[in-house]
């Protein structure tokens, strides 16, 4: 009997890395969805992948969650780092833009895992530590060209987008309660 050699290391690190991608993608359009069962044999059923590995990837449902947040506080960090506008205003609120989308899609996986582990969980600090030390520059530029008030800090602002995410109704009502939001951002010149 004749037998397939295994694959180099490379590649079965690649095929591993296809697999976990494919497992968090799975995972965040089940949790996106708040009818849908996300369980972890619904996530592997839409991976694609057997049981095995989705565990061998991730050991247990807290550990998927974990992993789903820290890569949405990862986007939303290098958003920060990339995103750009005309002006240090106009690149402030496009950030601060999908910063509110990243509250309103993070939602429903931030309360999964609060089933598994409570708000002072270091995931929790750590990610919003990040986040504030990532988009800080952002509204310092803003308000140092006089575009933006200075009268509101960055952990304030931020609290106003989280909790217009939270007023019931669909993102066609919220959103002209957020663009209102935003425009009392702005510097009033005249004074």
């Amino acid at each position: 009997m004749t037998r397939t050699p295994a694959p180099p290391p490379a590649a079965r690190r690649v095929d591993a890395e296809r697999n976990r991608e494919r497992i968090l993608d799975a995972a965040r359009a089940a949790f996106a969805d708040p009818d849908a069962d996300a369980s972890m044999a619904e996530v592997s059923r839409r991976a694609g992948v057997g049981s095995a590995t989705l565990y061998r990837n991730f050991a247990s449902r807290r550990e998927l969650l974990e992993a789903l947040y820290v890569d949405e506080i990862d986007a939303v960090c290098q958003a920060a780092a990339t995103i750009t506008g005309e002006s240090p205003e106009a690149t402030l609120l496009a950030w601060l833009r999908r910063f509110y989308v990243f509250v309103t899609s993070k939602r429903f996986v931030a309360a999964a895992l609060l089933e598994h582990t409570d708000r002072d969980d270091p995931v929790f600090g750590a990610g919003y530590s990040r986040v504030l030390d990532a988009s800080r520059p952002l509204l310092r530029a803003a308000q140092h060209s006089g575009e933006i008030r200075t009268d509101l800090t960055l952990e304030q602002i931020l609290d106003m987008l989280v909790a217009i995410a939270k007023i019931p109704g669909d993102a066609d009502y919220r959103e002209p309660i957020l663009g209102a939001a935003l425009n009392a951002l702005r510097s009033t010149k005249d004074g």
